[in-house]
């Protein structure tokens, strides 16, 4: 099953919608919510997904609690609504 940008990007919204304004995701939670076998594939595809959101604005991706360039980014990273 091939999991469309859309998909991803809606599966986003939807784990950070269900958490506190303030709380983060992991890159990991969307892909373990839309693949029980296959998540690990998922990951770009999901940090992918995160980097389109922080250029629309919508998001913003840390490391350490502090805000970081999507694009040189390297390690665990969490996902957050624009505050």
């Amino acid at each position: 099953m091939s999991t469309t940008d859309k998909e991803l990007e809606d599966k986003i919204r939807s784990l950070l919608d269900a958490r506190s304004r303030d709380s983060t995701i992991c890159p990991s939670d969307v892909a373990r919510a839309l693949s029980d076998d296959n998540w690990r594939e998922l990951m770009e595809p999901v940090r992918r997904a995160a980097r389109r959101m922080v250029d629309a604005g919508e998001v913003e991706i840390t490391q350490k609690g502090s805000v970081v360039d999507p694009s040189t980014a390297k390690g665990p990273i969490r996902i957050r609504w624009t505050r």
